[in-house]
């Protein structure tokens, strides 16, 4: 089945590579609620997501030509809409990461907060919404889109510390809001 699926996409892929516009529209159709609540969980805005999905749909068919393969369309394009997402914040420029290196910190020590976890999912999500965009980015990249502290690094062009730091702060933080401040 996966094969199929692979198989079909490809075939889209080709089609959409051809200029096909119907080609263009299966495949928006197939990653676009994905690939928005990826962007929403980074900008934290439902104007600004859609905002970036269009602009990552654009971005990706315009460049489709270096889609080469070696990962499944739809990774491809997720790494198309994150970066996006995060050059739509740091155009807001507000509460950004530090940039200086003396702005990292000693790596702490991870901990488990969560183990016994009593909060629902709506009081998680409006907690994430409510962290810094600079929490919340590193955080959902981490948390939610399986992105290790390296790749955030990359994508977001600070340390893999502060990456570490600010993940460490975010669930400080979010804790803070779960538990309103105890």
């Amino acid at each position: 089945m996966e094969g199929q699926t692979l198989h079909i996409h490809g075939e889209l892929i080709d089609r959409c590579r051809e200029g096909d516009r119907e080609a263009h529209y299966k495949i928006y159709k197939l990653y676009s609620r994905s690939m928005y609540n990826v962007g929403y969980r980074i900008v934290n805005n439902t104007e600004e997501a859609e905002d970036v999905l269009q602009e990552a749909f654009v971005s990706a068919f315009k460049n489709l030509h270096h889609y080469r393969g070696d990962s499944t369309f739809g990774a491809w394009l997720k790494r198309i809409v994150v970066n996006r997402a995060i050059n739509y914040l740091k155009k807001k420029r507000l509460e950004r990461l530090p940039e200086d290196e003396h702005w990292d910190v000693k790596e702490e020590e991870e901990n488990n907060d969560f183990e016994s976890f009593p909060f629902t999912v709506d009081q998680v999500r409006s907690a994430i919404e409510n962290l810094p965009d600079g929490y919340r980015t590193v955080l959902s990249l981490y948390l939610l889109e399986g992105y290790d502290h390296g790749e955030i690094a990359e994508i977001m062009g600070i340390t893999e510390s502060t990456s570490k730091s600010q993940f460490n702060r975010s669930k400080k933080k979010l804790k803070e809001l779960l538990t309103g401040g105890e």
